[in-house]
């Protein structure tokens, strides 16, 4: 059972339309980014009363303090008062800024997000994490806060280009592998242009929304959905510091692999587990070239990763295939040696 504030949706602008009815906000502030403006706006804008339009630019490297800056302005030069709503049509990235400022602007306002991309779709749409890097560290600054409505449209996904919808199913890999074993060897078998889009993104919401329902704040369960996530935020926030800036998803796939090799080094999945996984997520992702200086540097990020507790790094590693154990402490060391073994294997 999905939560009242997730709509899967056929007719986006019709879906759109009735809810805003139903609410009757003060004003619309509308979030694009260059390419959702073009490619996506023309969808929703039939649905859309008297309204702003705001683009700002697309980007990981544009996730930030100076572009919320602009957003907050262009907010406030419409006047938006507290019962003004901001919609939210993009990725992940603009999905956590725009919900961040949503949620900041005169202590918060309504926002809806509306994701364009498979993994804003499928991960980070749900379950109310919104923030922004901070000096090159992953999502350093932020809050939790739900929208008033998330609406998930697949025919968004035509819009996608190859590199952004490869990178949108690391995350749906990522959820087979901590929660589903049969969904694991049921996607594994698939090339990226096999898969059922629809099917995976229903699967991973309906996981993802029944684990944030159950552990909204982040103190349990919920941390295994950083699965990944403490190597593969490393990697990314080193190489984009280094101006070699590498897709979400990508990063994650690295860091699947490497934890899964620590997993495998404390005994809790086997060598054929290890080996199956890091296989076909190579195959689907490539690999990620690393030097000896890239290793360090990047494992020395892992020191400011958010789950982190006093001097102790934190991990999520994989319990066989389909569990997973969350706040397992690893040391600087055992993640450069994972590295080590991504790079070799």
């Amino acid at each position: 059972m999905l939560p009242d504030n997730i709509l899967f949706s056929t007719s986006p602008a019709a879906d759109l339309s009735a809810f805003l009815t139903r609410k009757n906000y003060s004003a619309i502030f509308v979030l694009t980014d260059e390419n959702t403006h073009r490619y996506c706006l023309p969808v929703i804008e039939p649905a859309l009363r008297s309204h702003t339009v705001f683009q700002v630019p697309a980007g990981e490297e544009h996730k930030n303090i100076n572009t919320c800056l602009n957003i907050w302005q262009a907010m406030t030069d419409q006047a938006l008062d507290r019962h003004a709503a901001l919609i939210v049509l993009g990725g992940g990235v603009l999905g956590d800024m725009g919900g961040f400022c949503a949620a900041t602007y005169k202590r918060g306002i309504d926002f809806i997000l509306v994701p364009t991309t498979l993994l804003a779709q499928a991960d980070a749409s749900i379950g109310g994490k919104l923030g922004i890097d901070f000096n090159h560290f992953k999502n350093h600054i932020g809050v939790f806060q739900q929208p008033a409505l998330t609406l998930l449209a697949s025919q968004f996904l035509t819009t996608l280009p190859l590199a952004e919808l490869r990178s949108g199913f690391a995350e749906v890999v990522k959820h087979a592998l901590i929660s589903d074993k049969d969904m694991w060897n049921e996607l594994r078998t698939r090339t990226l242009a096999q898969q059922d889009w629809l099917r995976l993104v229903k699967h991973s919401v309906e996981f993802k929304a029944r684990i944030t329902t159950e552990d909204p704040k982040e103190k349990g369960i919920r941390k295994i959905l950083n699965a990944g996530h403490t190597i593969g935020h490393a990697v990314e926030s080193y190489l984009l510091a280094a101006n070699r800036r590498i897709l979400h998803g990508e990063a994650v796939a690295v860091g699947l692999i490497a934890e899964g090799y620590i997993a495998k080094t404390k005994q809790l999945i086997s060598q054929a587990d290890l080996k199956q996984c890091a296989d076909y997520i190579l195959e689907i992702f490539g690999k990620v070239e690393l030097t000896d200086n890239d290793i360090d540097a990047a494992a020395a990020m892992t020191i400011q990763d958010k789950k982190n507790k006093g001097n102790k790094i934190l991990c999520v590693l994989p319990e066989g295939i389909g569990k997973a154990q969350w706040d397992v402490e690893i040391s600087l060391d055992e993640v450069k040696r994972a590295l080590t073994f991504y790079r070799t294997c």
